[in-house]
């Protein structure tokens, strides 16, 4: 299945989504949380957005910003398949003005 049929926890399997199998050890991840989020580049919640999300989960480890992930974001599949989808929706910046519209 494709990234973009998918949210970020069902394509990585990382198993912090809410109900999943390692959310006992390190929380429901932020990205499933982020209701603000949610529709952005078609997600649910933050699950099209995790690159622009602290704290999510992947390489088996707690993410930081942004800006400290973004070169490993860069190298993933998810990320990969989601650029190529949705070009230039895809941004840091383009992510900001759909959270900032829910504020509005």
């Amino acid at each position: 299945m494709s990234a973009t049929s998918q949210d970020c926890w069902e394509y990585k399997k990382c198993g912090r989504e809410p109900n999943g199998p390692k959310v006992g050890e390190f929380g429901v991840c932020p990205a499933a949380e982020l209701a603000e989020a949610d529709g952005f580049c078609g997600g649910t919640n933050g699950g099209r957005a995790c690159a622009y999300i602290t704290g999510t989960f992947c390489g088996g480890t707690i993410q930081g910003t942004h800006r400290d992930k973004e070169h490993n974001c860069k190298e993933c599949d998810f990320y990969k398949e989601l650029k190529a989808e949705h070009g230039a929706e895809l941004s840091v910046f383009k992510f900001q003005n759909h959270i900032n519209s829910k504020h509005s």
